[in-house]
């Protein structure tokens, strides 16, 4: 264990590394069938079960507020009445069933079983000894929960901490920077790093309409230009932002050292290659098109 600084974006590209392999169940036919089978059928019911059952049989509201970029409208549709279909212990369990058919399916036995997983998972819990849970609810939840005995479980459990973690930490930047939901999607896709706006529009509950206004407002900061690219000073806030997640962020990777962090990277984005060169994205998922 080591208390010394390193180079901020080292934990950025630690937990983008991670982020990817924890990410791949959302789009696996493996969630579907596990939750299906307790019921769950309809894909933003799933959605928001899998992620928001840690926190227990809560309502929209908290759905809503922790996951921030989805309509509340939609979240209500589907919450709480998942929970009388599934209570959040039985989603966690198909959840995990689901995370280990899709990590054995796009990674292999042989890599699940691999010493390479087993070391993975013991940095990345290493790291996430220093999370902390003040003003982390979705993080905080999670780290409730057990951690699971096998090694490729168990590096999933730990990435999804470390995402949560930085996620939640996240949040509080972009209400710092007066984004909202749907403001924080249309800027960060104007980066071409976030998702496309077929995908925003045909996950998170908003109507092309409502992006279009976001889309409005932000001309109006002077954060998008006329053709919906950010202007200088709309990229300058995304780099801001995530420089700040980065500070808020920055315990966990400083508690597992330099070494540990560009070990870590390393494993995790071979690991998040193979997983996607076995199709575990979409292909148009990413993009502003």
């Amino acid at each position: 264990m080591t208390t010394a600084a390193i180079e901020p974006r080292a934990g950025r590209r630690c937990h983008n590394a991670l982020n990817s392999l924890h990410s791949t169940h959302y789009f696996s036919p493996d969630l579907g069938r596990e939750l299906g089978g307790i019921g769950v059928t309809h894909p933003r019911a799933v959605n928001f079960a899998v992620r928001a059952a840690a926190l227990g049989p809560v309502g929209p509201g908290t759905v809503a507020a922790t996951f921030y970029n989805y309509k509340y409208e939609l979240v209500a549709r589907h919450v709480p009445a998942v929970w009388r279909t599934a209570p959040p212990e039985r989603v966690l369990a198909a959840r995990v069933r689901a995370v280990d058919a899709t990590l054995r399916r796009l990674l292999g036995e042989e890599a699940v079983a691999s010493a390479e997983m087993a070391e993975a998972a013991r940095l990345a819990l290493r790291a996430a000894e220093a999370c902390s849970r003040g003003a982390r609810p979705l993080y905080a939840a999670h780290a409730d929960l057990p951690v699971p005995d096998a090694p490729h479980l168990a590096f999933w459990h730990a990435a999804t901490l470390l995402r949560e973690h930085r996620g939640d930490g996240h949040l509080t930047v972009l209400v710092s920077a007066g984004l909202d939901g749907l403001e924080a999607l249309v800027t960060h896709t104007a980066t071409g790093r976030g998702m496309a706006p077929k995908w925003v529009l045909g996950t998170r509950g908003w109507s092309a309409q409502e992006w279009d206004a976001a889309v409005a407002r932000l001309r109006e900061r002077g954060l998008l230009d006329g053709t919906g690219e950010l202007t200088e000073r709309g990229a300058a806030l995304r780099d801001e932002i995530e420089r700040e997640t980065d500070r808020l962020d920055a315990a966990p990777y400083e508690h597992l050292g330099a070494e540990g962090v560009t070990r870590l990277t390393e494993l995790g984005t071979a690991f998040a290659r193979t997983a996607s060169a076995a199709g575990a994205f979409p292909a148009d998922l990413i993009g502003k098109g």
